[in-house]
């Protein structure tokens, strides 16, 4: 089956690319402009026209990918068009009267090179990520990723625990023959070293997670501190209701922002307060599990009314910046406990002190992501993998102990198809690769 879709963004521009991937792709360029096939990878000036009448559709540029180098692996083409809607379109009919041909799902022609072993999933992932970069910081790990060194370290690491598996299944098939007994004991050194490595992976503070989907900020406080405001002020636009009546946000209001370069995801949340109205009571509810789940909370007060109740006493202990708003407004001197806490006075009124504001957040920003490590776990599913694979070799470790080799096995092969799952690879002949080629076995 060949597949073909627009590569560029939908809607009209200058340029649009039509990209084809499959066996027929040297069809459709030779029956859409009655030509022999571009040379490779050369720019060539084409007309396009419509299969069964000759029409002239548009005048674009056709460029040659034979397989298997190609993005894909297999025969591709990219059709350089003009980017109306009625020439992609036109172009696209003809396409569609080719035998075997269909437009591609969403991410195919990625999902073809992993199949074709071009990229593995981890690259496939960071393609992905690359694409929908919305920040500087994002593009940066998107290609950090994509540079491979995560997969290296991965694939380095399961290679390790397919040579010990390889050893445990020959003394496990082959009992009586004269294996190397000093391998039995460096099973227990190669094995912790490759748990103590990959723990050190997960201890990350979920740097990579964080950077991907964004830094989770909420503004909390108690009623009217101005927390939609704070909002809207950061937003440099109306993304919440402001209101003098206590009690108007009482749900969580969400935006997107780019501080910067770093990503910020930052909730505003239904004030804090003792209230009988159950829609209300819900709300704040909601606030607090917001708060809880924070990567920063900005708490927001009334520099005349700080009540340092049970609530502001808990949630400003951790990964919390208290903002005392109205600070002009206010008389005498500052409240001692406001001192000993992290904080910024602040006017939203009058716009005083907003950029500090900004400048503390950046700050707790740089700490979050700064990470000297090449290997960033980016994605919950390769949390889950390490995780997973953590628990079966520290399983095997435990078995192998009392020389249980064939239920340490199970736990080793586990372990190292989880490792094989991150980057996209599985393949049990490996396995016998490895013990034909480490051991003399039937001699």
């Amino acid at each position: 089956m060949t597949i073909y879709a627009l590569s560029t963004g939908p809607g009209v521009s200058g340029v649009a690319i039509i990209r084809i991937s499959g066996s027929q792709a040297s069809n459709i360029i030779k029956s859409l402009t009655s030509k022999k096939i571009p040379s490779p990878r050369v720019a060539t000036l084409r007309k396009i026209n419509n299969i069964n009448t000759s029409e002239l559709i548009d005048e674009g540029i056709i460029i040659w990918f034979p397989g298997p180098h190609s993005y894909t692996g297999e025969d591709m083409a990219e059709i350089h068009i003009h980017g109306g809607k009625s020439v992609i379109l036109a172009v696209q009919k003809e396409i569609s009267k080719i035998q075997n041909c269909r437009l591609a799902e969403p991410g195919e022609f990625t999902k073809l090179a992993f199949q074709n072993g071009k990229i593995n999933l981890l690259k496939a992932e960071s393609i992905a990520d690359l694409i929908s970069a919305e920040t500087e910081i994002q593009r940066l790990q998107a290609l950090k990723i994509m540079e491979g060194k995560s997969s290296e370290k991965f694939n380095e690491l399961r290679e390790k625990l397919l040579k010990l598996l390889s050893f445990v299944e020959a003394k496990i098939d082959f009992p009586d023959e004269d294996l190397p007994e000093d391998n039995i004991k460096t099973l227990k050194k190669d094995s912790n070293d490759v748990l103590n490595k990959i723990k050190k992976i997960l201890d990350d503070q979920k740097v990579g997670e964080i950077i991907r989907e964004g830094f989770k900020i909420a503004i909390i406080g108690p009623t009217n501190a101005g927390k939609s405001s704070l909002l809207n002020n950061l937003s440099n636009r109306e993304v919440a209701i402001v209101s003098e009546i206590a009690g108007t946000t009482r749900d969580v209001v969400e935006t997107h922002l780019n501080l910067d370069g770093y990503p910020v995801i930052i909730s505003d949340t239904a004030g804090i307060r003792d209230s009988k109205d159950e829609i209300e009571k819900k709300g704040i509810k909601l606030s607090l599990k917001k708060a809880e789940n924070a990567d920063l909370k900005l708490v927001v007060v009334d520099a005349k009314n700080v009540d340092f109740s049970d609530f502001l006493t808990d949630i400003i202990k951790k990964n919390a910046i208290l903002v005392v708003n109205k600070s002009d407004l206010l008389e005498g001197e500052l409240d001692p406990k406001i001192l000993e806490i992290d904080h910024v006075l602040i006017s939203l009124k009058k716009n005083l002190n907003i950029d500090k504001l900004i400048s503390k957040i950046k700050d707790k920003l740089k700490n979050k992501f700064i990470s000297n490590e090449d290997i960033l776990i980016t994605r919950e599913r390769h949390r889950q993998h390490l995780i997973q694979c953590v628990e079966h070799l520290e399983d095997f470790l435990d078995k192998n102990e009392i020389k249980d080799f064939d239920k340490a096995a199970e736990d080793l092969r586990l372990a190292t198809r989880h490792l094989g799952m991150i980057v996209g690879k599985v393949d049990v002949e490996e396995i016998l690769g490895s013990i034909f080629n480490d051991f003399c076995i039937g001699k």
